[in-house]
């Protein structure tokens, strides 16, 4: 008997990295600053430069970003692994489990 096939979907909100948006929530619930957000970003090792962080910086302290579902590993190569969407799909807003 073959295992039954669902296919689980994400809003374009929520297509961010787990990790990196929940901790960027912390910061900002936690009145964290710029600077805050630039060592984040800095420790995590995102692949922008300082003008550019800068920029994210902003955007972040004006618009805090949805929590991301997805797991993101910049460890030798960009990919993407899905195993909280398929587990979360239908119990959070924007993570969808069509049937």
């Amino acid at each position: 008997m073959k295992p039954k096939l669902t296919v689980d979907a994400l809003e374009k909100e929520r297509t961010a990295d787990f990790q990196t948006t929940t901790g960027i929530r912390k910061i900002l619930e936690n009145e964290g600053n710029k600077d805050d957000l630039l060592a984040f970003m800095q420790e995590r090792m995102l692949p922008v430069d300082e003008i550019e962080a800068s920029s994210i910086a902003d955007d972040l302290l004006r618009t805090p970003p949805e929590i991301g579902y997805l797991t993101i590993s910049n460890a030798l190569q960009w990919r993407l692994q899905y195993r909280r969407v398929i587990d979360n799909a239908g119990t959070v807003a924007g993570v969808i489990r069509l049937k």
